[in-house]
């Protein structure tokens, strides 16, 4: 009877040392993977706040070390800085606009891509993709061409064109009516050539439709994936029911594919507050800094300015807000509901 306890304790000894002995061929195992991570972001991000809490000019200011603390001086300067201020409002409309334009443009390709009664639904996907098989600074190069305002650039001629067609059309009118000169309205005419990276506005919607030829690709992929999952029995009883096409989208297909729209649009939201190719590549910010991102503003403080403690300060405010952005989203949006 005495043997029983005994052997019980000597097993239950043996299960701790086998789980013990396994906890550490797994810490083992992730050790490479979490000293990786700590030299490629938990490092650079210390280090980036380390500098923005100094007054480093200069990377040789950085690496000698000739530097002194002064605390939240950086971060004072810029809340008081309008620039910064202008650069955070023109990257979250950025970000806003293209991202509604994203959603738009890809959930009506992806329907497209998938109905039925569209033929040739496998080539065309292969066409959609295209733009993700080139590099992003060599499309974004394409674009500036676009966007020249020289005028035989590719818009200006498109525009001389309308212009074109437009004092065709009035003069068959003016040749018709007998009685009266008919002039084309200089309302109805562009006036060529356009300096569209001259421009505020323009130059901003450039970077909107660059942008969103960049991003749609990986938006329709994931949501034709998601409406290919979506049951065909739901479309049909809606279809008895007497829903048209437009109820049975809003009521059967978008709440389907709701989870995947907001993972794609999480991802790609990101993706465009940290972008610095599109303003940079096309005017660099332009005109007169009127457009700069939030990391255009402090790679050119970096860079140019040579401030390089005030352009720490402001990627680590940029760090901290679209961790926060990522965060609430995730949260606010349930996507991560289910997941352990």
């Amino acid at each position: 009877m005495g043997i029983f306890p005994s052997a019980r304790s000597e097993t239950g000894l043996l299960a701790d040392l086998d789980l013990t002995s396994r906890d550490v061929i797994g810490w083992l195992l992730v050790l490479p993977g979490l000293l990786l991570f700590s030299m490629f972001m938990v490092y650079p991000i210390a280090m980036l706040v380390y500098i923005s809490l100094t007054d480093a000019t200069t990377p040789g200011t950085v690496v000698s070390g000739d530097t002194s603390f002064v605390g939240l001086a950086n971060y004072a300067e810029l809340l008081s800085d309008r620039r910064f201020w202008n650069s955070m409002f023109v990257t979250w409309l950025y970000l806003a606009v293209s991202l509604a334009i994203k959603i738009v443009l890809a959930v009506g390709l992806a329907i497209v891509l998938t109905h039925s009664r569209v033929k040739g639904k496998r080539y065309m996907r292969a066409i959609v993709i295209v733009p993700m098989g080139f590099p992003a600074i060599f499309t974004i190069s394409i674009w500036r061409a676009m966007f020249s305002g020289a005028r035989f650039g590719p818009i200006n001629e498109f525009l001389s064109m309308y212009n074109g067609a437009v004092t065709s059309v009035v003069g068959v009118v003016d040749t018709i009516v007998f009685f009266a000169t008919v002039n084309a309205p200089s309302a109805l005419l562009a006036d060529v050539p356009v300096g569209i990276l001259s421009n505020r506005w323009t130059a901003f919607m450039a970077y909107v439709t660059t942008e969103v030829w960049l991003a749609y690709p990986f938006m329709v992929i994931i949501i034709v994936s998601a409406l290919q999952d979506v049951p065909g029995e739901l479309h049909d009883a809606a279809k008895v029911d007497g829903a048209g096409y437009l109820h049975r989208f809003v009521n059967v297909t978008f709440p389907s594919i709701r989870g995947p729209v907001i993972f794609a649009s999480i991802l790609t939201a990101a993706t465009s507050f940290q972008n610095i190719l599109i303003p940079w590549v096309l005017n660099r910010g332009g005109p007169s800094r009127q457009n700069e991102l939030v990391l255009v503003y402090g790679y050119r403080e970096a860079i140019i300015e040579n401030q390089f403690a005030l352009a720490s300060s402001i990627m680590t405010i940029a760090i901290i807000v679209i961790g926060l952005f990522m965060v609430l989203a995730v949260r606010k949006t349930d996507i991560a509901e289910g997941a352990d």
